[in-house]
């Protein structure tokens, strides 16, 4: 795991313009949007160099999913998200950006994943606001490769607590560290 990556600054700027599509839609907050950018430059870092396939689950209006495959364009990224309205817009996004050799865009709830590509495995899982550990963890771990990472968005000042849960080692997963405010967990 390496520090934050720098973006060019032609992918920023196609960045700002696609994140800022998706906010003023209500797919993202009111946070800056060079708040959102460099707070999903935390999960590139924590994205191994030797990682090929990452999925972002509920990827919303491309936070941190964009990012990810504007930094990391050898990775093959999937966004899923269930709603067809934020999976059109993605699907816009990734076209206008040029990403559409290596971003794939899926509408379908999380859970069902691993029943329409039964085997299919990422090497990492990336999530900023999912669900609750053990439920996050539980539709995580199905779709990691053995040794994958699991990404997620962390609370400021938190120190991963929240994932040394019995619920959460239970799916196979096994806390790692909080990294630039996320926290990083790894299949056995």
């Amino acid at each position: 795991m390496s520090m934050v990556p720098p973006l060019s600054p032609n992918h920023r700027k196609k960045l700002l313009d696609a994140l800022g599509d998706a906010q003023r839609i209500g797919m993202l907050g009111d946070r800056s949007l060079d708040q959102v950018i460099d707070h999903s430059l935390a999960f590139v870092a924590a994205i191994p160099e030797t990682a090929r396939t990452v999925v972002d689950l509920g990827s919303g209006g491309g936070d941190p999913g964009l990012v990810i495959a504007a930094a990391r364009s050898e990775v093959m990224t999937t966004l899923v998200d269930r709603r067809a309205k934020r999976t059109d817009l993605l699907t816009r996004l990734v076209g206008r950006m040029g990403f559409q050799t290596h971003v794939e865009i899926l509408e379908i709830d999380v859970a069902l994943l691993p029943q329409i590509f039964p085997g299919r495995t990422w090497d990492a899982v990336t999530s900023r606001g999912f669900g609750s550990p053990a439920y996050t963890a539980q539709h995580a771990a199905p779709l990691l490769a053995s040794g994958g990472l699991l990404i997620v968005s962390e609370p400021p000042e938190s120190d991963g607590g929240r994932w040394r849960d019995p619920e959460v080692e239970a799916t196979g997963l096994t806390w790692q560290k909080v990294l630039l405010g996320v926290a990083v967990l790894q299949k056995s």
